[in-house]
């Protein structure tokens, strides 16, 4: 409940045009679905994945970094990042890191390859939630997320090339499984109160002392309860 007034205390104060664009948006979110991106090098590559995650709804992008530290392109990324939550692993074991860590958060971590024939992105199963992993266009996924994956997924392709770029296999595997479950009876979008707490996070992105502003709503909200 303080949640919801202090989400009203920010919407006292933001633009109407805010206000129906954040309800608008935060209702299509989802972390049904999250990707996880492997020592993508090439900056315009991680930064068209995190724009495509905006443009789709999804909410949280894993990004491990090995040898190559993940950098966004602001002419290509246009903004993204302020909306989409990004989690970086760095550490020793990044990859295991950042799978343990979904796995025990209920999530199926899925490997994207071509050499595959278990399932395609219009046979993946969508009823639990899927962390779904991208490696480099050189060497794909490592063999520590392939052993670990619980499903292996491929994009259908009919050419010579072996694969997409990595941004775009990232835009048709999201557009494809966004639409299935859109037409499903899976419950993939956020509850009313994720919702709200992530427009409050948006809220404070927006505006100059937001965190300030959030700890005297709550100042006030703890008032009234006394």
């Amino acid at each position: 409940m303080n949640q919801q007034k202090v989400l009203e205390g920010f919407y006292d104060i933001i633009s109407e045009h805010k206000i129906e664009l954040f309800d608008r948006v935060a209702s299509e979110r989802t972390k049904h679905i999250t990707l996880g991106i492997e020592n993508i090098f090439q900056e315009h590559n991680a930064s068209a994945v995190l724009r495509t995650c905006d443009c789709f709804g999804i909410q949280e992008l894993h990004v491990i970094e090995k040898n190559n530290e993940f950098a966004i392109n602001r002419d290509i990324a246009l903004g993204a990042g302020r909306w989409i939550d990004v989690h970086n692993y760095g550490s020793e074991n990044p990859s295991e890191d950042c799978m343990n860590l979904l796995k025990n958060q209920g999530y199926k971590i899925v490997a994207t390859t071509p050499h595959t024939e278990a399932f395609t992105i219009n046979d993946l199963p969508l009823e639990q939630p899927l962390a779904i992993f991208f490696g480099t266009e050189q060497e794909g996924l490592s063999e520590s997320v392939l052993q670990v994956a619980d499903y292996q997924v491929k994009i259908p392709m009919f050419g010579f090339t072996e694969s997409f770029n990595i941004s775009v296999s990232v835009a048709i595997l999201l557009n494809t499984l966004r639409k299935r479950l859109v037409d499903s009876d899976i419950k993939w979008k956020l509850t009313q109160e994720e919702q709200t707490d992530l427009k409050i996070e948006w809220c404070k992105k927006i505006l100059r002392s937001g965190q300030a502003l959030e700890n005297e709503f709550n100042k006030q909200l703890l008032k009234k309860d006394l």
